[in-house]
């Protein structure tokens, strides 16, 4: 067994919280990540983790070796990439995660057109809506999209994104097309089930904000679905533009008070900071973010 195996398979398991979690990381058996843990610190003559039915706690050695340990291995990263830049070569594997709608329809594309610049690189891409754990689960790259909330997340923005109020042609005859926020509270709303049920808020061509609050008729965890649900007359919704823009384009839907604005969210490249950015990985952010691009081609409806 390599020193060099055993380092990894400790650091990984202190980021990770487990040796399950850290087998899954580096697609091996738990037996074998413990045994590698187990080989260092015989060879060490020094126990580094506590084990308990319910967690690792490092000892005081366990410490200072994960520190020491976790620069060991960026050291090693940064030497693999210095050798892949003079060989211009970019190379290894990514693991991403994304939203679901999102990833599918506008990141796809993307990472397709990425691997086919450079098909030494290997994605592992989890399409989720759910919130992930970059750091226990191993992931290099998380592409999100909201506020940013305070975090030790590194981030980079990708593109803005728009809020869109939008309803079919058959659900505004029956209730008339709203000329104020206030028009739109007796319409159902098609919630998606993570959006905060405080309200819509509009900002008027005066600047005047008011929010308005709709009762939910339907609520569900893909913005697709809630945007099929709109087009077949269920309600309104309010989605991302990068969801709504065909539908729009064509008619199907209509934008609800076109000349208030609603608050903006953004598209976000994150990574952990105890994670070595590589130079795939930065290569990768650059193109996500020439892909979108500061006037997003879904906004061009």
């Amino acid at each position: 067994m390599s020193r060099y195996e055993e380092i990894e398979a400790f650091v990984r398991t202190v980021e990770a919280g487990s040796f399950t979690a850290a087998a899954e990381q580096l697609r091996l058996a738990k037996s074998a990540i413990s045994r590698r843990v187990q080989d260092l610190e015989r060879r060490l003559g020094a126990q580094l983790l506590i084990r308990t039915t319910r967690q690792l706690t490092l000892t005081d050695d366990g410490g200072a070796l994960f520190e020491r340990g976790k620069r060991l291995l960026e050291d090693w990263r940064e030497a693999e990439d210095a050798i892949g830049q003079r060989a211009e070569t970019l190379a290894g594997a990514i693991r991403l995660a994304a939203p679901l709608s999102f990833g599918v329809k506008h990141l796809g594309p993307a990472l397709i057109a990425f691997q086919e610049q450079h098909p030494a690189i290997r994605f592992d891409v989890d399409f989720s809506d759910r919130r992930v754990d970059l750091i226990a689960e191993g992931i290099d790259l998380a592409v999100r999209i909201g506020v940013l909330e305070d975090s030790s997340l590194i981030a980079r923005k990708l593109a803005p994104i728009k809020m869109i109020a939008a309803a079919s042609p058959a659900y505004l005859k029956r209730y008339g097309v709203p000329a104020t926020p206030s028009d739109l509270k007796p319409m159902g709303d098609l919630r998606y089930d993570n959006r905060r049920a405080d309200g819509w808020t509009f900002t008027s061509p005066e600047g005047l904000r008011e929010t308005v609050k709709l009762e939910p008729v339907m609520i569900a965890s893909n913005g697709d679905f809630l945007a099929d649900a709109a087009i077949a007359g269920a309600g309104v919704t309010l989605q991302p533009s990068f969801i709504l823009y065909e539908a729009l384009r064509d008619g199907r839907l209509v934008p609800l008070l076109p000349d208030h604005t609603l608050p903006e969210v953004g598209l976000y490249a994150l990574y952990p900071p105890t994670r070595h950015l590589s130079k795939r990985i930065r290569a990768l952010v650059d193109h996500l973010a020439e892909h979108c691009g500061e006037a997003p081609y879904w906004d061009d409806w």
